[in-house]
């Protein structure tokens, strides 16, 4: 009776106290896309089964007020997976041509910070079917003579699908049966990739030369077709054999054109040759021309193994790999190594010496290093030993030794790094030995530069310089905390003058850097290493940013600003701040939390600031205070909230809840502001009449004389004795007035127990009754009834009625469907009334079927039962379609009839029952007697957008 009331009324009030209608949210998954089926498993989890392709929509409808807000995210298969999708903040979520990789669990959380969130979860099965491959292979054991004279031949057919595919095999049209063939053996390989169905042909003989067609089905799941592919054996077929023009590596020069060319020696079927290039793709400037591979003027980045593939299904592919390299050298660098043996950093007489020299090059082991002493070629003696690749080297170094250095020794000496015969230029590096050229280096942060502080979005420069010593190696730049990164993004920072420049500094930057002489381009000897602490200094860190802070005027005020962390720590400046106005008061105390009282006033309404600064600049806390009332909040439950009005009108009934209606003044009343296309439509105060609003409590309002069919929006704003809350907008939507919970579903399969609002007609003699084949009884009577619901699902479900015992001829049982509630608008040209179709599937098998019919009931001051299709007698063992156009001419209601027959065997059924607006589209069956059907008055009729099955029980019962 609650319900009633709240569609029958028509002015402002309050409804229940205590919680009010404040309430956690509430989820259910529906789907509005293309689905083949949606059914619930053995663990009460929803399954969506669509086609790879389809669009996949899934609705998360939610109840709960505040109004929840939705999230979306999918897991690949069990609920522990970790997400693999982003969340998508919708109630609708929508993939276009949905990919089988798309499959997994989609979960729906609604939340409105009202108790606990519902989580509600649905099973995306995508279904495929690929084309097959069928590859042809011969025993191990028979590699000698001809290929397929007397040998054993393997056809191997490979599928990927979901469902699991079935095989058929042909010799040309003809089908291949295991049991009267002995010649062949069809079986299923074991660890195979895919589904496999293997048919062996056992020692050849001439008819098993012929076209062999291997055919997969997932039994129109989906109305996926099948697939299949032909082969044709001959005693001519061999599989590919490739050979390439070039060595297995080939190296150039950049800029170089390169010609690779894969030829096809033996094979048939004729292979088919393809290039590629290991982990990525050709390169833009690659081109194929049949089994030629040409690469125009080479780059390091075309650089890569490539591979050549000739295919043609019978045998293995087969396969040759290119390396391809690009001559590149760069970044020459030299090494001194004084006497190791003798733990010496200098150049002394009488002591060994090594000079050595490094290029990073590709390939590496093609360099050549040249030694000149004063510019003429060292050649290995006594005195000075050339190493072409030091093994106490990094590899690729080329080293030379001085043995027992002598006066004669000093000189400078060079190493020239290149490929010969090479266009790649040569590169050169000299080193002076001398006893003054050569000398430790010795590394100096600046005075002052051992603590550098910059402030949070500056630039800065650290600095280590090499203040002696020759030559002067490059400086090395690292985090002194383990594990953390150079800004850069690497481990270590090269500088060539020790100086680390570095910009838009922020605050996860600061801490230790340590600096080292690099290894090259100097002494080879114990790094020298030196610190520098980065201090970055930043504005006071505050809480709360931003507050909306309401109260009743004549209230005390008490605005806190809370420092979470500050650097420096020490605070030089607090002011508040009134709209941008400084407000005087007693200096503040820098040690204690800022903090300002005052008394409310409808002058003191507006924006304070708490301004708190360090050496590093300033922070703020901003509070927004005011008696302006929260906002109200808008009730989407509402059920039913449409009624229909005289002259294509309606009206909308508008529920809110008030946001802490305590915090401020009292609330008066409310503006109210109905608006379409931005244009006013309605503006006008609502008066609570002196009733305060109650947290959680609901307030409703009647806009009246809207037009059907239109939505508006709708803008509400409280009002307080000073001032007036911000306006809120919603759309309020027409709807025929209805409550069935599923409005993208147009057919009713009846698969859930709600049978989309369907009901037992109370004054018949027995039920219809929901079963699938799973749910049938097993002493059920033989020959009746349908083995599975009319789309062949074994798990759908459809309604029956059952004629066996205690039944007797002449029975009837009525199926009653929800009251579909015509509006008042015109039908079609010439025509007073609105047509609807009627569409339905039924089963009538059985040697003692009564009768179906099919009545409309058109609601009035009394009801009006008129029959408007009927079949009697045995129809057949398959479902069929039943159609026919209704005009009725008001609130009307579907009835299936069932009369039992003669007998036990005559059990009827009925499934996939739709009504929508419009004539029914002529289809060519027999199943269908096509006619039109007017009843009831001649008044004009109304017209619905688009009526769905399951209209509210709540209105049949407001209607009988």
């Amino acid at each position: 009776m609650e319900l009633l009331w709240i569609l029958l009324f028509s002015s402002v009030y309050p409804l229940t106290g205590g919680q009010g209608v404040y309430a956690p949210a509430n989820a259910q998954i529906v789907h509005s896309g293309e689905a083949c089926n949606v059914k619930d498993d053995n663990i009460s989890e929803r399954i969506y089964t669509i086609k790879e392709g389809d669009t996949l929509v899934l609705q998360c409808i939610v109840k709960g007020h505040p109004r929840p807000q939705v999230r979306w995210t999918k897991t690949a298969g069990s609920a522990s997976d970790k997400f693999q999708e982003k969340p998508i903040f919708n109630e609708t979520l929508r993939i276009e041509s949905i990919k089988r990789i798309k499959g997994g669990r989609y979960y729906c959380k609604a939340d409105n910070g009202v108790g606990v969130a519902a989580i509600k979860s649905i099973r995306v099965d995508v279904q495929y079917l690929d084309v097959p491959v069928l590859t042809v292979h011969q025993t191990i054991s028979d590699v000698r003579g001809s290929y397929y004279q007397e040998k054993t031949v393997f056809l191997r057919c490979t599928v990927n699908s979901n469902p699991p595919a079935r095989f058929t095999w042909k010799r040309g049209n003809m089908l291949i049966e295991q049991s009267k063939d002995n010649g062949v053996d069809i079986y299923e390989p074991l660890y195979t990739q895919g589904e496999t169905k293997v048919l062996k042909l056992k020692n050849l003989r001439p008819r098993d030369f012929a076209n062999y067609t291997c055919q997969v089905s997932v039994r129109n799941v989906c109305n996926i077709e099948d697939k299949s592919i032909t082969f044709s054996l001959t005693n001519a077929t061999s599989p590919p054999m490739i050979r390439l023009s070039v060595n297995d590596t080939v190296v150039v020069d950049p800029g170089q054109d390169v010609l690779l060319n894969c030829e096809v020696t033996a094979g048939f079927p004729p292979p088919t040759v393809l290039w590629s290039l290991y982990s990525r793709s050709l390169p833009l400037s690659a081109q194929v021309r049949g089994p030629t591979l040409i690469l125009r003027a080479v780059t390091l980045d075309d650089a890569g193994v490539y591979n050549c593939t000739a295919v043609n299904n019978v045998g293995n592919p087969a396969r040759k790999i290119v390396n391809l390299v690009v001559r590149t050298m760069s970044n020459l660098t030299f090494q001194i190594t004084p006497d190791s043996n003798k733990d010496s950093e200098t150049i002394q007489m009488g002591r060994d010496l090594k000079l050595s020299c490094h290029v990073d090059a590709t390939p590496q082991d093609k360099v050549n290093y040249t030694w000149y002493k004063n510019g003429a070629p060292v050649f290995n003696s006594e005195s000075l030993i050339l190493l072409r690749s030091d093994p106490d080297m990094a590899p690729g170094t080329s080293s030379l030794e001085i043995v027992d250095m002598k006066f004669r020794d000093l000189a400078t000496y060079s190493c020239v790094a290149n490929f010969p015969g090479s266009r790649v230029l040569e590169l050169r590096v000299d080193v002076n030995v001398s006893q003054n050229s050569v000398s430790p280096p010795v590394l100096s942060v600046p005075p002052g530069g051992q603590v550098v502080s910059v402030r949070e979005g500056g630039n800065v420069e650290l600095v280590c310089l090499v203040v002696d010593g020759k030559p002067r190696p490059p400086i090395l730049w690292s985090r002194a905390e383990k594990d953390l990164l150079m800004p850069s993004g690497t481990a270590t920072t090269e500088t060539p003058d020790g100086r680390l420049r570095l910009k838009n500094v922020s605050r996860d930057m600061m801490g230790a850097y340590r600096c080292q002489t690099a290894p090259y381009n100097g002494l080879n000897i114990k790094r020298r290493e030196l610190q520098v602490q980065l201090n970055v200094q930043f504005p006071p860190i505050l809480d709360p940013v931003f507050q909306d802070a309401r109260w009743r005027n004549s209230q005390m005020v008490t605005l806190r600003c809370n420092i979470l962390r500050s650097n420096p720590p020490r605070l030089t400046d607090i002011r508040w701040f009134r709209n941008g106005d400084f407000i005087r008061m007693p200096t503040a105390d820098l040690k204690e939390i800022p903090e300002l009282k005052f008394k409310l006033e409808p002058t003191n309404n507006g924006s304070y600031e708490c301004r708190v600064s360090n050496n590093a600049g300033t922070s703020t806390c901003t509070f927004n205070v005011s008696a302006q009332p929260y906002n109200a909040e808008f009730y989407f439950d509402t059920p039913n909230p449409v009624r229909i009005q005289k002259g294509n009108n309606y009206s909308y009934n508008l529920q809110w809840t008030q946001k802490d209606p305590e915090a401020t003044d009292r609330i008066i009343g409310y503006w109210i502001n109905v608006r379409k296309n931005k244009q006013n439509v309605l503006w006008k105060q609502i008066d609570l009449k002196g009733k305060e609003p109650e947290q959680g409590v609901l307030i409703s309002h009647t806009i009246s004389d809207l037009k059907i069919p239109l939505s508006y929006e709708v803008r509400l704003s409280p009002i307080t004795t000073y001032s007036t809350g911000d306006f809120v907008s919603r759309i309020i939507q027409y709807s025929e007035p209805y409550t069935y919970p599923r409005p993208s579903d147009h057919v009713c399969g009846f698969e859930n127990e709600r049978i989309c609002g369907f009901s037992q007609d109370r004054s018949d003699i027995f039920d219809w009754t929901r079963q699938n084949h799973l749910t049938r009884n097993p002493k059920r009577s033989a020959n009746t009834g349908p083995e599975t619901d009319r789309s062949g699902s074994k798990e759908g479900y459809y309604m029956y009625i059952e004629t066996s015992f205690p039944r007797v001829q002449g029975d009837k049982a009525r199926l009653l469907s929800p009251l579909f509630n015509v509006s008042s608008v015109r039908g079609p040209k010439g025509s007073g009334r609105v047509p609807y179709c009627v569409s339905f599937y039924y089963h009538m098998k059985g040697k003692h079927i009564g009768t179906l019919n099919v009545l409309l009931r058109v609601r009035s001051i009394a009801s009006v039962d008129s029959v408007v299709w009927m079949k009697s007698g045995h129809q057949g063992p398959e479902w069929r379609k039943a159609f026919f156009d209704i005009s009725p001419s008001g609130p009307f209601q579907i009835v299936f009839e069932g009369i039992r027959g003669p007998s036990f065997e005559g059990d009827i059924a009925i499934d996939d029952v739709s009504i929508t607006i419009g004539k029914c589209k002529q289809e060519n069956t027999a199943a269908s007697a096509g006619k039109t059907v007017l009843t009831g008055g001649s008044h004009t009729l109304p017209v619905a957008s688009w009526l769905t099955f399951g209209l509210s029980c709540i209105l049949s019962l407001l209607y009988r």
